[in-house]
């Protein structure tokens, strides 16, 4: 298959990792607690007790990571800046310490050419913030506004892209509706307000960000899927059609159509968000690209117990369906529904059990064999017309799995967490192999 596998010269292939999943450096050089600090040191709420203080210690690594980026020969890298290392308190003062690490990172990155892509936000709100009421309170999307204006400002000419959120459906959804992730709410209508201001604040920080003249381009990544009916019954397709709304159209639509889907309102009845005049205007920026995060699709069931996915090609070790033509499946669909920017698949990957080094090796097979059935999904989505410009493998390294901490290894670089040892695993070697290919 990967012989057959050709994409245009210019398309971009990269690596991608979050600040809280591999940084480490918890109280360093002033950064202030986040709310996945606070929620990680409540017993309970990590499946293995564990923290991320130190994760990868990406921290003071980051020159050897980046030397691992260049060794697989990957022409970009996405990570995400951790909002309470530049500015503490999520308001007021910054912390100039904070931004020399990223300006650290950039100039790494720069010897070694290999271009920046970088988010905003993911899922680390600074708990001061957070004491004020979180995404729940309306300021803290104004507050966003600012951080990402004056990220624009120091580092927008030196980077490629800037995205303002990540899979703010997770923020949302697993945050704030069912407790899984921080800050540990379970609230329905908490849920659904809070997606209406992290949406307002991707927009508040579009517009800041155009304001201040930054040559990077600028955008949004979001988790989707397909929503496919177990079966023919109508209580299955009907469960497929809402799951669609109230997780892929609620987030599109209102950028890109300046409202939000008439079926996902309707279900949400009393839990709706409070939407105030002039809030689509903000929302309903033009972005630059899209960023598409991509793992499974949803498989509806009405039944009690739910019917489970057939599952052909098998599961990860997240217990997700191995689906690749979901991928092709959901861009089509996309492209169909709305006036698309050139897209970036900003995540795709696998978990798997890569527990030890044997012999100096990791064997993942699976995840070789998954990330080439993703390729040729996305191959055929491009075939098609849908316009993506690059591929970010998630993730460059093993990492702190938020709620399941360390047990889930979704890297293709090894990490002994007590040695901090890196080891490339035959994924590695591979997507550096096949890099290569792209290029002769």
């Amino acid at each position: 298959m990967t012989d057959t596998l050709q994409f245009p010269p210019s398309f971009t292939w990269g690596v991608a990792t979050s600040s809280f999943q591999i940084e480490g450096a918890a109280t360093a050089d002033g950064k202030g607690p986040s709310i996945w600090d606070t929620f990680s040191h409540t017993p309970g709420k990590v499946i293995d007790g564990s923290n991320g203080d130190v994760a990868c210690d990406h921290y003071h690594r980051y020159a050897e990571d980046v030397g691992i980026m260049a060794d697989l020969h990957v022409d970009a890298y996405r990570f995400s800046m951790a909002w309470a290392r530049v500015q503490p308190a999520g308001k007021g003062a910054w912390n100039e310490a904070g931004f020399a690490f990223y300006e650290r990172l950039l100039d790494e990155l720069d010897k070694k050419n290999i271009a920046a892509h970088v988010t905003l936000y993911h899922w680390d709100l600074p708990q001061g913030l957070q004491d004020e009421g979180g995404w729940l309170n309306r300021d803290t999307a104004y507050h966003f506004a600012a951080y990402a204006a004056e990220v624009a400002r120091r580092f927008g000419n030196r980077v490629k892209t800037i995205a303002t959120h990540n899979e703010p459906w997770c923020t949302a959804n697993l945050g704030y509706g069912n407790a899984q992730f921080a800050p540990g709410v379970a609230d329905n209508k908490q849920s659904v307000q809070v997606s209406h201001h992290l949406l307002l604040s991707h927009g508040l920080a579009m517009k800041a960000m155009r304001a201040v003249g930054s040559s990077a381009q600028l955008g949004i990544v979001l988790n989707q899927w397909t929503a496919d009916p177990a079966t023919d019954s109508q209580a299955d397709r009907d469960l497929a059609t809402w799951e669609y709304a109230r997780s892929v159209q609620w987030f599109m639509d209102p950028i890109f159509k300046g409202h939000y889907p008439e079926y996902a309102l309707r279900g949400h009845g009393a839990d709706a968000p409070e939407v105030k005049a002039g809030d689509f205007d903000i929302i309903r920026q033009r972005i630059d690209f899209l960023g598409v995060n991509y793992y499974f699709r949803s498989f509806c069931s009405a039944e009690t117990p739910p019917r489970q996915a057939p599952a052909a090609l098998g599961t990860t070790d997240m217990g997700w369906e191995i689906y690749p033509q979901g991928l092709t499946e959901l861009l089509v669909k996309l492209k169909g529904e709305y006036d698309l920017p050139p897209i970036y698949i900003t995540e795709n990957g696998m978990a798997n059990p890569d527990h030890e080094v044997v012999e100096g090796r990791v064997a993942d097979a699976k995840r070789i064999d998954y990330v080439e059935r993703h390729l040729a999904a996305l191959k055929d989505a491009m075939a098609q017309g849908v316009d993506v410009r690059g591929y970010f493998l998630w993730s460059l390294l093993d990492n702190f799995e938020w709620n399941s901490g360390y047990a889930k290894r979704f890297g293709i670089i090894h990490v002994d967490y007590a040695t901090q040892k890196r080891t490339p695993k035959d994924s590695a070697l591979w997507y550096r192999e096949f890099i290569d290919m792209q290029r002769r």
